[in-house]
């Protein structure tokens, strides 16, 4: 007689990837992935802004960007902070909250974004603008909505650490413009339907999310105003925090353009134009571990200390080595962007380019306390940091001109890491950052500034070779992050013939 043994069970259900160990160099990969795609688009964007500015010449082009930058304004205003507090909800509420959350903020992102579209209209309306240019703000709005539901629905992707589909999504989208921009710019098109390129390449995009994120996230939006409140409240503060951090460069501008010539302030704008490009990328290496630390808050709070101790480890040694390329390569960046006339901003560029360490420490540290929902400190530190850098502006400009600005700039960096740093402290008493980091990455930094000094040549050169000698003395100090190199042995792996 054969023995029957018991039925088998049910499968064991997966761990969601966040609880996992696998967590950390998936975020890594996507940081990276996030930070090439950022790239890839400069790239696009620079190759189709030459015909652009030639076919419409210089009337047709300022009335266009005047549109886009109303258009810039209402997003800022519109957008919020939204899509990170709606990130940090996708990680830490369980299924059936999740989706009943992700409908009311999409409800709420559709809303504010329809409200932020008569806005600009009325706007542009009130400013004088022709009729062709008060329906082109209405056609960019509805491009602006379409884009920002995209970046809502790929909360579900950045949630679930599905990075390379969200890249994609926000590729192919500036593919499809670059591509409508030259068709346009060759079949002689006016102004008008060049600010319609957004609708299609937003649509595009939304279609191509929508199909990603199909079974993990809702795709219709939920208008129950009473449920909007909670995400409302959350988003307000950091709201403020994004519009005071997105002033420190801008703000400085307009004190030089009061206390300092105007040369000098052309050596600054055009500093703050490389600056502005890069300012970014801190955000996308970053936050790719957003979704981890969130996760890890409510469950598992040693997990957050550890995620957060390697987050601010990684800032410091990212933000040295970015630092490190700009300061070695600010007079290629300078000559590319403004010819001999701009030279002296490069020296104005190699002070700037250190605030990409206090940048990567703050942001380290800000998406930790994002995480715990002290939202009020993440805007009273960025307040703080703004004040220092009006103050220090007024204060240096008169003396210095562009590289006092420049120092204030910096110097307002520095406090905004600094305070962010003292109130996630205080936030988690218990949290203990790595220091140590610091003297390594000076040194490493030192050695690849005086190797690549006496390599001479090009700037560009210069920038590659320190680089290259700064990761390698890090290497050699047993700093360089054990997730990078987990990322890449998995990235190995799954690239093996089986």
């Amino acid at each position: 007689m054969t023995e029957v043994g018991p039925a088998p069970g049910p499968d064991p259900v997966a761990p969601d990837l966040l609880d996992t160990s696998d967590a950390g160099p998936a975020a890594l990969r996507g940081g990276a992935l996030r930070s090439a795609g950022y790239v890839a688009g400069l790239l696009l964007s620079l190759a189709s802004a030459p015909l652009l500015i030639r076919h419409l010449g210089q009337v047709d082009f300022g009335k266009y960007v005047a549109v886009l930058s109303i258009v810039a304004v209402v997003t800022g205003f519109t957008e919020a902070g939204l899509n990170t507090i709606a990130l940090r909800e996708y990680a830490t509420l369980a299924p059936g909250q999740r989706e009943r959350a992700m409908a009311d903020a999409l409800g709420l992102r559709v809303t504010l974004s329809a409200i932020g579209i008569l806005f600009g209209v009325a706007l542009a309306a009130l400013l004088g603008y022709d009729s062709t240019l008060v329906l082109g703000t209405l056609l960019a709005g509805i491009g602006m909505l379409l884009q920002s539901t995209q970046m809502l629905l790929s909360v579900g992707l950045q949630g679930s650490l599905r990075f390379g589909l969200a890249t994609v999504s926000d590729l192919i989208r500036q593919v499809v413009a670059v591509v409508l921009v030259v068709g346009l710019v060759i079949g002689g098109a006016g102004i008008l339907p060049f600010l319609a390129v957004p609708i299609a390449a937003g649509t595009v995009s939304v279609l191509l999310t929508g199909f990603f994120v199909r079974s993990i996230m809702p795709l219709r939006p939920s208008f129950a105003v009473g449920r909007w409140w909670p995400l409302v409240r959350d988003t307000i503060p950091y709201a403020v925090a994004i519009a005071l951090n997105a002033a420190y460069f801008r703000v400085a501008i307009v004190v030089m353009s009061i206390t300092a010539t105007e040369l000098q302030t052309g050596y600054f704008s055009t500093s703050f134009r490389v600056i502005e490009v890069l300012i970014g990328v801190p955000a996308l290496i970053i936050g790719a571990a957003f979704p981890i630390l969130t996760r890890a808050v409510r469950d598992d709070r040693a997990r957050f200390a550890s995620a957060t101790a390697r987050l601010f480890e990684l800032g410091i040694l990212a933000g040295t080595l970015m630092a490190l390329a700009i300061g070695l390569g600010a007079g290629f960046a300078i000559q590319v962007l403004g010819g001999d006339e701009a030279a002296p901003a490069a020296d104005v560029l190699r002070i700037q380019g250190l605030a990409m360490i206090a940048t990567f420490v703050a942001v380290a540290c800000g998406y930790p306390l994002l995480s715990l929902r002290r939202n009020r400190e993440i805007m009273l530190a960025n307040g703080a940091a703004l004040l220092a850098n009006i103050v220090l502006t007024l204060i240096l400009v008169p003396p210095l001109e562009a590289k006092g600005a420049a120092i204030a700039a910096v110097s307002a960096e520095t406090a905004l890491a600094l305070f962010t740093a003292m109130l996630l402290r205080r936030a988690e008493p218990e949290l203990r950052l790595p220091l140590g980091v610091l003297p390594v990455a000076a040194l490493a930094g030192g050695v690849a500034v005086g190797a690549a000094l006496l390599l001479g040549g090009p700037d560009v050169l210069r920038a590659a070779v320190g680089s290259v000698v700064y990761l390698a003395v890090v290497g050699l100090l047993g700093r360089f992050p054990p997730e990078i190199g987990h990322a890449l042995a998995a990235r190995r792996m799954s690239e093996s013939p089986r």
